[in-house]
C-alpha cells in the first residue's frame, strides 16, 4: 500500500520513546523504553509470527456502559443492561469457531450482573478478556469531565496510571483473570500510555485505529500509522484496528490525509477510508478492503464492535431490528470472505504466543 512504503516510515532516530539508561543503550534496541503509541512505528518494529500461524483475524468487542452518543460523556451514565444479551449473541461467533476478546470497562465489572456474564463466558472458554478504559466512569475521579479528558492519554501520567491500576485490579477481582490486552476508550492513548501498560504487565495493545485522526477532538492522530502489527517494547505488541481504502484512487491513499478532500472523494466514490467494523462501514466496502489488504501481504486482521450494539437502541449503528439484522449479516459476509481466502480466526492469546520475539 502506497502509504506504508518502508521509505515513508520514520527512522528510529525520529521516533520518540521514553528515557533510556546507559545499560539499556548498551544492550541494543530490545532494551529500549516502549515506543510512544501516539507516534508511528519504524519499519523495523514490524512484528512477524510463527510460520505455521498463517493468515488470521481476531475480534475485539468494546464491552461498555450504555450512553447517549450524541451528548457529552457523563459520569452517571453507567447502565450495562445490554451485557446481559451478550452471551447469547456471542454464540454466533462461537458457532463459527471464533473466540472474541471482550475489552471490559469499569461499569461492566463493577456491576454484578454484567460482571457475571463476562465471567461465565470466560469459564466456558467462549471469550477472552481485556481492558477498556473510559476515564469518565473509571476511578479515581480527580479530573473534570470534558472532551479532552475523555481521552485518557491526555490526563496527567499519575492519574492515567491510577485509573489503569484501578480497572486492571477490578477486572481481576470480577473475572478471576488478570488482563494483558488493552484498549484506551475512544482510542485515546497518549505519550505515557505505552510505558504504563508495560509497567502493568500488558502484552497486547489494540488502541490504535490505523488511518484515522482524532486530533480535531483533542485525541490522537493515527493517520500515518500502518495497519500491520508492531513491537512497542520487547514484551508488548500493538495490533491496530484494521482499515484500508476503497475507490478508484485507492492506490493514492495519501490523498485522504488532506482533510478538505476527504468528503468530496468519498461522495464521488474515488477514495473512501473503511475500518473493519460493522458499525457504520458498508459490507461491500469491508469485503473490498479485505481483498486488497490480502493482496498487499497483510496477514493479521483486527475487527471490532461495541457490545451495546447487540441490543437495538443503545448505539447509533443498531437502532432497531432491521439494523440488527444488517449488523449480523455484515459479520456473516466477512466470515465467508475470510473462509474463501483461508484466513482463520485467532484468539488474542494465540496472537501473543505466536509473535516471533525481536532480536537486536
Amino acid at each position: 500500500m502506497d502509504s506504508w512504503n518502508v521509505h515513508d516510515l520514520p527512522t528510529a532516530a525520529t521516533v520518540e520513546s521514553g528515557p533510556v539508561s546507559a545499560d539499556q543503550e548498551s544492550s541494543g534496541v530490545n532494551a529500549a523504553a516502549p515506543r510512544r503509541l501516539d507516534r508511528p512505528p519504524v519499519a523495523t518494529d514490524r512484528a512477524t509470527f510463527a510460520p505455521d500461524f498463517g493468515c488470521r483475524f481476531a475480534i475485539f468487542g468494546d464491552a461498555e456502559e450504555e450512553f447517549d452518543w450524541t451528548q457529552p460523556v457523563r459520569r452517571d451514565a453507567r447502565a450495562t443492561t445490554a451485557m446481559l444479551a451478550l452471551p447469547a449473541a456471542n454464540r454466533r461467533f462461537i458457532d463459527r469457531g471464533i473466540v472474541p476478546t471482550y475489552l471490559v470497562d469499569y461499569p461492566v465489572v463493577e456491576t454484578p450482573a454484567s460482571a457475571e456474564a463476562v465471567r461465565a463466558m470466560i469459564e466456558a472458554g467462549e471469550c477472552e478478556v481485556g481492558t477498556q478504559l473510559h476515564p469518565w466512569v473509571n476511578p479515581p475521579y480527580d479530573e473534570v469531565v470534558s472532551q479532552p479528558n475523555s481521552f485518557v492519554g491526555n490526563l496527567p501520567r499519575a492519574l492515567e496510571r491510577a485509573k489503569l491500576h484501578a480497572l486492571t485490579t477490578q477486572i481481576e477481582v470480577a473475572t478471576g483473570v488478570r488482563p494483558v490486552i488493552y484498549r484506551a476508550g475512544r482510542y485515546g492513548i497518549g505519550p505515557n500510555t505505552a510505558g504504563l501498560l508495560a509497567e502493568a504487565g500488558y502484552r497486547l495493545d489494540v488502541s490504535v485505529r490505523a488511518l484515522f485522526d482524532y486530533s480535531d477532538q483533542t485525541g490522537p492522530n493515527f493517520a500515518a500509522h500502518p495497519v500491520w502489527p508492531w513491537w512497542v517494547s520487547p514484551t508488548m505488541l500493538e495490533l491496530p484496528l484494521t482499515a484500508g481504502y476503497t475507490g478508484l484512487l485507492n492506490r493514492h491513499s495519501q490523498l485522504h490525509r488532506h482533510v478538505t478532500l476527504r468528503g468530496p472523494l468519498a461522495r464521488l466514490r474515488l477514495l473512501n477510508r473503511v475500518a473493519l467494523t460493522p458499525e457504520g462501514m458498508p459490507r461491500a466496502e469491508a469485503l473490498a478492503v479485505i481483498d486488497r489488504l490480502l493482496e498487499e501481504g497483510i496477514t493479521l486482521f483486527s475487527l471490532s464492535f461495541h457490545t451495546p450494539s447487540v441490543v437495538p437502541g443503545h448505539t447509533p449503528y443498531v437502532r432497531d431490528q432491521a439494523d440488527l439484522k444488517t449488523f449480523w449479516s455484515w459479520w456473516d459476509a466477512v466470515f465467508d470472505r475470510f473462509d474463501r481466502h483461508g484466513v482463520k480466526p485467532a484468539r488474542a492469546s494465540e496472537i501473543i504466543a505466536a509473535a516471533v520475539p525481536r532480536t537486536a
